[in-house]
């Protein structure tokens, strides 16, 4: 065999070893998080400096420096820190995401905000992690942001926690702060949750304990931060549980075949297992899995796939293929922790959607129960929550919500909460459970109605005093107010619309109300609620 061929052949087998290496590591997901300046973005910079996972352009970019070089003077934050007003203002605004590896395991990092007005941001990195590094500075010890940080990663959550005491150097590395900073941090979460905790003092800076062990800490006995990452048990047993695959789209490229693609959140399906369809309650057997590489006999969590049943059910976007024997809880009504993002104060009986999967359900919020005060974890009884407050309310929903607790299943416990005027996302919520709703008042269906200008403020109040869930435009275009119908909403329209317009709404299956000039509010809630 010629040389040439068996150096490509060499090459060609050195390349499939290592890919197959590659695919059979597992994957730990973490945040980092922490108060402005603790050096949250150095701490990434460093890591992934020293465990050889930046590129030598990059170095150049931000030293002029070659991968290597002893001790050069580097700003390591600026390989996190993309943003033009990021590296203007030395903080981090935007969640930063980066993927690295070593021989034992990969990485996805979300750099995320300290500052308050970005705790939306925190929340959204942390809200897949597997584990979060709270990063403390240790002159200053523990700061509200940093409990916010860790009552949200409780929250979310995150089964592994990191206190990774920084900016050991300006303390001397002094044995005695690090032990207190730990106290203090160790009684704090176990006020509220049972992660695993491991703290760490570090230095991001020098590089002390990142990735190499510190001669600067010898009374530190314990795993560098890297250590830690690579050996933290990963949580691998959502394939376990019971079988959740949210429908995202119906595939039908021909007649002879209509299958049900989604991403399993939870569990595991075989080709000939009988499931069961939500909220339809029918039950039909598995005929085919397929994903882009060909069928398979069975698939887990969180593979992405297309289903085809034995028999035809009428399953669309939004609906939830489950385990019959294990199904999932239902409820109207829930009870659900919300991290609140928007300027805005949640305003209880405002008509919201709640985006949960692929389904958007119209929603209010019924009551909050209380807001939790991040300095003493005390619950707080207040009717409304405010920009990065943390509480939990009661949600009314117009149909009948499928789910899982949030403890026990990330994926179908959790929302998010929609202003349904201006598309906004105002929460992050995290549900508890169901609550009765054997005392909901009347159930409204989806109606157009064409009000009079005098009137729609007089009207949307007696509504939503009955638990119906309004909207009010001026827009008359027939797809908006399709759109809006389609989501269970009243819809009040003061403006006039024309005749093929109105036609086109009562065909499509909404009904059309007229309430003019003289129509009396009682006569025409009666009617809503008969339409």
């Amino acid at each position: 065999m010629p040389t040439e061929e068996l150096e490509v052949e060499q090459s060609e087998f050195a390349i499939e070893e290592f890919l197959e290496a590659e695919a059979a590591k597992d994957l730990l997901r973490f945040s980092t998080a922490g108060s402005v300046d603790d050096g949250k973005s150095t701490l990434i910079g460093r890591l992934l400096y020293d465990s050889r996972n930046v590129y030598e352009d990059q170095v150049r970019a931000v030293t002029g420096a070659q991968v290597g070089e002893r001790k050069p003077k580097i700003d390591f934050a600026l390989l996190t820190d993309g943003l033009r007003a990021e590296r203007e203002q030395g903080i981090t605004i935007d969640v930063a995401y980066r993927y690295f590896s070593t021989q034992r395991r990969k990485f996805i990092i979300a750099d995320t905000p300290g500052h308050e007005q970005y705790t939306r941001n925190m929340a959204t990195g942390a809200s897949t992690a597997d584990l979060a590094i709270i990063l403390i500075d240790a002159r200053k010890g523990i700061l509200v942001q940093s409990r916010r940080h860790a009552y949200i990663a409780s929250l979310l959550g995150i089964r592994h926690l990191v206190a990774a005491i920084n900016k050991m150097d300006l303390v001397d590395f002094s044995e005695d702060v690090y032990a207190q900073i730990e106290k203090d941090f160790r009684e704090l979460v176990g006020q509220f949750g049972s992660a695993s905790l491991t703290t760490i003092p570090v230095s991001a800076l020098e590089g002390d304990n990142v990735v190499e062990r510190s001669e600067r800490m010898d009374w530190y006995t314990g795993p560098t931060l890297l250590e830690h990452l690579e050996t933290v048990p990963v949580w691998t047993d959502v394939a376990a549980q019971p079988l959740r695959l949210p429908v995202q789209r119906v595939i039908r490229p021909d007649q002879n075949y209509r299958g049900f693609a989604g991403q399993i959140s939870a569990g595991t399906v075989h080709k000939g297992d009988t499931v069961l369809a939500l909220p339809s309650g029918r039950t039909s057997r598995v005929a085919s899995i397929t994903t882009f590489d060909g069928d398979l006999e069975e698939a887990s969590a969180p593979l992405s796939i297309a289903l085809t049943l034995e028999d035809e059910l009428d399953i669309s976007r939004g609906d939830l293929l489950s385990e019959p024997t294990r199904p999932p809880q239902h409820a109207t009504a829930i009870e659900a922790s919300l991290v609140w993002f928007d300027g805005a104060r949640l305003e209880t009986h405002r008509p919201y959607l709640v985006k949960h999967g692929a389904q958007t359900l119209p929603a209010q919020v019924t009551q909050v129960l209380y807001r939790t005060n991040i300095q003493t974890l005390a619950e707080e009884a207040v009717n409304s929550l405010g920009m990065n407050d943390i509480g939990v309310a009661e949600i009314g929903l117009t149909r009948a919500l499928f789910f899982d607790p949030y403890a026990e299943n990330r994926a179908s416990g959790s929302f998010i909460l929609i202003d349904p005027h201006t598309n906004a996302t105002l929460a992050a919520g995290m549900i508890r459970r169901g609550v009765s709703t054997h005392e909901a008042g009347p159930e409204h269906k989806p109606a157009a109605v064409l009000v009079d200008g005098s009137l729609v403020a007089e009207l949307e109040r007696a509504l939503l005093d009955e638990g119906a869930a309004v909207v009010r435009t001026r827009v008359t275009a027939v797809k908006t107010l399709r759109g809006l119908l389609a989501l269970g909403l009243i819809v009040l329209v003061e403006e006039p619309i024309d005749a093929e317009s109105h036609a086109a709404l009562m065909s499509a299956g909404f009904a059309v109300v007229d309430a003019g000039v003289g129509a009396q509010i009682p006569e025409i809630v009666k009617a809503l609620r008969e339409s």
